[in-house]
């Protein structure tokens, strides 16, 4: 059986309307080991019967057997796979890939072959080849560095890399001086000669056409004749089989692929770095907006939450209920119902609850030397108040719970009262007086700034609530609002006797006459029942409020001995609807910001596409040259596809320290709020990377397209 042999072949070119024959019926047999030359003048259909022989163009009609084989029943994959192993191409105008080495030109083929060798193994392959056309010195030169019989011997070695039967050379001497050019013939009738290789030399010139052993003349798409076969010299040393092994069966080969695709996508954007740098940067600015936004919005985000603690957002405030008689209300907080003990309880059973203070209200003159203020909140607490409300100290220290317990007369100022009373001065260790009462300040507050509803959270004294219930106010602040006009009015401060019968003043019965204050000194009465006016609890975080809610529910009821039915004596109230407004109102603002900065993501990822569409255009030759050495459709589209990814890897890369980069700089030189967000890094490089394989498919897809021939010829 002939080893190439084509029966009846015809080619026709559509070029519109008009029918363009070429080959014309076409009969030919090569054996194996031939060195054939094609021969013919400028149109007359030599170079289309290469292309059909060498698999890269299909006849409009006939066989075309090689090796036992119907070739044109193949697909497109199954032809690059015969060309890849069993073809070897030397172009006319050489076709090697500009700003490439020598070494790297030769190794090209080895990317689509199913052998999978290591580096060093088609390194060392490439070597050997380069050495035997002559270019031991010239391995890592480019083409641009090299005259044109060196490009053609790197052309040859490349040919031979995969170790082909079948060689052929389109025009191999028309670009050389003569001297070149028998040095190339030279090399094929070794290459023929002493390794079997079948060679079919295309050219026009009579000259190199006797080099071969045969001579096939084609005139106007027809054999005009064909001089017979003389059989060469038996091979010395036949050429080694490629290896055919299934790729499966080879170990690492998934590996050797990848590494190949990514190498062969690097050495591909790296012809034009400017370019693939200007590319990067529309995914560089996209990534890197995402990123600082991002952070921009929740550092905001966590101060607006931090702001809203500081006013008391994890709070509930749990105040006496409602007594009524004759069908009147006294308002709320007119049942002395809630105990400290109640807020104990709470602390020991409640556990979405992390502090609990029991609070006494007052409002009436502190003064100093000479100087007097009427704060807007005088609190009677425990130590616990500090941490419900999250409100450390600017000086000094807290007082403790031994000061509680002894009712000892020491204070804590808030910043307004500091500045009204003290005026620059520091308030530690000085003495301020409330309604004759003598304390002592240990501690100066934190600034809190106003609340929700504007008032100033820092107009405030903070003591013991034994002392201020049994020294200051001696009734329930519901009760008694002690400012410097009421007391006035009412009784001299002066004379005034404390008695324990004061601590719960209630509605005077009118059946017996009132003691005097002499008399109540004297038969002071026993306390079972001491009440406070409100319990300030913190949950462990805004999502355990309800639960904390029902919790306190739950046990006050019990505490109480509230029945089924029966309304509650307390009322909770808590800061949660405006939380969730605000924390809605603060991740609104995030996701508009994230928005903007997703639209220069995707205007980075067009630029990605309109790059890779201009870089597909311009390699066109290259895509040709390398399907016709062995690439499938799919190895094309997956070099494409790595370059867009690489490039937008890489500018995700470069993104993600430029945002981090503006979020400090926003954060040290404008003093805005920023938080590093791992999950907004991940996601925009996520994001990068998905928009490199988005809208780099389609310019990829159309390279893969491609026919080859087409692509060859383009200029």
């Amino acid at each position: 059986m002939e080893f190439i042999e084509l029966r009846d072949i015809y080619k026709t070119y559509n070029l519109g309307e008009i029918d363009v024959p070429v080959l014309k019926g076409v009969s030919i047999k090569i054996a194996q080991g031939e060195f054939v030359a094609l021969m013919g003048t400028s149109g007359s259909g030599k170079t289309t019967l290469m292309n059909i022989l060498g698999c890269l163009d299909r006849p409009t009609s006939g066989e075309y057997w090689l090796d036992g084989q119907d070739v044109v029943s193949l697909s497109a994959d199954e032809w690059a796979q015969l060309r890849n192993r069993n073809i070897g191409f030397v172009f006319q105008n050489f076709n090697l890939l500009p700003r490439t080495s020598a070494l790297e030109n030769v190794t090209m083929p080895l990317s689509y072959t199913a052998e999978h060798l290591s580096d060093r193994e088609a390194r060392q392959r490439a070597e050997t080849l380069l050495h035997r056309v002559g270019l031991k010195g010239r391995l890592d030169h480019e083409p641009s560095q090299l005259s044109g019989g060196q490009q053609q011997r790197v052309a040859i070695a490349r040919a031979l890399i995969n170790y082909p039967p079948l060689l052929f050379a389109d025009e191999p001497t028309g670009n050389l001086d003569s001297r070149t050019s028998e040095e190339v013939l030279e090399l094929f009738k070794e290459l023929n000669e002493k390794e079997g290789v079948t060679i079919i030399l295309v050219t026009h010139d009579a000259n190199v056409a006797r080099a071969a052993k045969r001579i096939i003349k084609i005139s106007d798409g027809v054999i005009e004749a064909a001089e017979p076969f003389l059989p060469t010299v038996e091979p010395e040393s036949p050429a080694p089989a490629p290896d055919t092994k299934p790729a499966g069966l080879r170990s690492g080969w998934a590996w050797l692929r990848f590494e190949w695709m990514v190498r062969t996508a690097l050495n591909g954007l790296r012809r034009n770095i400017l370019r693939a740098a200007l590319t990067t940067l529309g995914i560089i600015i996209g990534v890197a907006a995402v990123i600082a936004m991002m952070e921009i919005g929740s550092g905001s985000a966590n101060a607006i939450q931090q702001t809203i603690a500081s006013m008391g957002a994890n709070n509930m405030l749990i105040l006496p209920g409602t007594a009524s008689s004759g069908g009147i209300s006294f308002g709320a907080g007119s049942v002395m119902s809630l105990t400290p003990q109640d807020g104990e309880a709470i602390m020991a059973e409640c556990p979405a609850v992390r502090g609990v203070a029991p609070i006494v209200r007052a409002r009436t003159q502190v003064i100093y030397g000479n100087r007097n203020w009427v704060p807007a909140f005088i609190y009677g607490t425990t130590p616990a108040f500090l941490d419900v409300r999250e409100w450390p100290l600017a000086e000094g220290d807290p007082f403790t719970v031994r000061d509680v317990r002894n009712a000892s007369k020491v204070c804590l100022l808030g910043q307004t009262l500091v500045r009204e009373l003290f005026q620059g001065e520091s308030p530690i260790g000085k003495e301020v007086r409330i309604q004759n009462v003598t304390f002592r300040v240990v501690g100066v507050l934190s600034t809190k700034g106003a609340n929700m509803m504007g008032m100033d959270q820092d107009d405030v004294l903070v003591a013991p609530w034994t002392t201020i219930k049994f020294r200051v106010v001696g009734s329930s602040a519901s009760t008694a609002n002690q400012s410097s006009s009421a007391s006035s009015s009412t009784s001299d401060t002066s004379t005034a006797v404390n008695s324990l019968n004061q601590i719960y003043p209630s509605a005077k019965n009118s059946l017996y006459p009132a003691q005097s204050a002499t008399q109540a000194a004297d038969t002071p009465q026993p306390v079972r029942f001491i009440n406070v006016d409100q319990l300030l609890a913190a949950g462990r975080s805004s999502g355990e409020i309800p639960a904390a809610i029902k919790q306190i529910t739950e046990l006050l009821r019990e505490r109480h001995r509230i029945g089924p039915g029966e309304s509650d004596d307390f009322n909770i109230r808590n800061m949660t609807e405006m939380t969730k407004a605000l924390s809605s109102t603060s991740t609104m603002m995030t996701k508009l910001l994230l928005a903007v900065a997703l639209i220069s993501l995707l205007v980075g990822g067009v630029g990605i596409m309109n790059i890779m569409l201009v870089s597909v255009t311009e390699r066109t030759r290259e895509i040709g040259l390398r399907m016709a050495v062995g690439a499938w459709a799919r190895d094309i589209l997956q070099q494409f596809l790595a370059e867009s990814v690489i490039l937008c890897f890489c500018g995700g890369a470069a993104g993600i320290l430029a945002g981090r980069g503006i979020s400090i700089l926003v954060r040290v030189l404008l003093h805005w709020p920023t938080e590093l967000s791992l999950s907004a890094i991940v996601a925009a490089f996520v994001v990068s990377v998905t928009v490199g394989i988005v809208f780099g498919f389609y310019p990829a897809w159309k390279a893969s397209r491609l026919d080859p021939i087409i692509a060859l010829r383009y200029e």
